[in-house]
């Protein structure tokens, strides 16, 4: 019954992963003018791609716009999804259903649709909140500059992904038994002392899942300052690591220079993974022991 997942699992997934690591130690040697059968030949290179890709300058700053993109993206957005759980789960809410599914419906457009749809929210020429906000004489900042373009691109993440972490923390709040929370108040607690002392322990594992998700996701973001670069000149062709792998392989056809920072790429993100995971194991699975 395994065999299935396993077969399309090597073919799409391991061997995939494998051929890139086999092109990350090639390089292209060109013999004379490179003209002809034979002048152009795929030598082993050793670890001069790794050494070329760690020393890129634009390599390097791409990492730390991301880390920065980070730091502004996974707290607000975690923060946010904890929130509206929070608030859904109290005994005061009401029209849960119809909030919940208004909250998580973003999370169903695709990126490449909500980067579009909040690239011409920001772009004056046609966006109907610079033309209300000129109308009423109030100075509107221009979010694609170079000062606010990352805190836009955080925008559209955060508009798309605060839905599917609100499920699955509130999903995780109801299935913690009532009995927990009637004592409580029993005792004399308030609705935000049960919140704070209470309810978010408990889904403390569900907050670090979502953390780690949100991680991953954001090492690997694409789609979003690919699809507003049209519309700017504020982002470059390497604004992500993610983006200058696309540009290596398919602009300047260095598919071997971008394997090799694909390769850096993914093993930053598993290291990343693993050491966020060792840090919080105690909370994430000490449910277990």
């Amino acid at each position: 019954m395994l065999a299935p997942g396993i077969l399309l699992f090597a073919v799409f997934m391991a061997a995939p992963i494998f051929y890139t690591l086999y092109l990350s130690f090639q390089r292209v040697e060109v013999s004379g003018l490179g003209l002809g059968s034979g002048a152009r030949k795929q030598v082993f290179a050793g670890l001069d791609n790794y050494v070329a890709a760690l020393g890129d300058p634009e390599f390097g700053a791409s990492v730390g716009r991301v880390l920065m993109y980070g730091a502004i993206l996974i707290p607000c957005m975690l923060g946010l999804a904890l929130l509206f759980a929070l608030l859904l789960d109290s005994r005061r809410s009401r029209a849960t259903t119809f909030t919940r599914v208004s909250i998580f419906l973003p999370y169903a457009v695709p990126a490449v649709i909500s980067s579009l749809l909040w690239g011409f929210l920001y772009l004056p020429s046609v966006s109907p909140l610079y033309y209300v906000t000129e109308r009423l004489g109030i100075d509107m900042p221009q979010i694609l500059s170079s000062q606010l373009i990352m805190f836009g691109i955080a925008n559209i993440a955060l508009w798309g992904g605060v839905g599917f972490n609100m499920i699955v923390i509130y999903t995780s709040l109801k299935a913690v038994p009532t009995d927990i929370y009637e004592a409580a108040r029993l005792d004399g607690a308030t609705e935000m002392q049960i919140a704070l002392r209470i309810k978010i322990p408990i889904v403390m594992p569900s907050l670090i899942m979502t953390a780690l998700f949100s991680i991953v996701a954001t090492l690997q973001v694409f789609a979003e300052p690919t699809t507003l670069r049209p519309l700017t000149n504020t982002l470059s062709t390497s604004w992500t690591p993610l983006m200058k792998v696309y540009r290596d392989a398919f602009t300047r056809d260095d598919i071997y220079s971008a394997a090799a920072s694909s390769i850096v790429i993914a093993a930053a993100t598993l290291l990343i993974s693993f050491v966020f995971l060792r840090v919080v194991q105690k909370r994430a699975f000490g449910q277990e022991d």
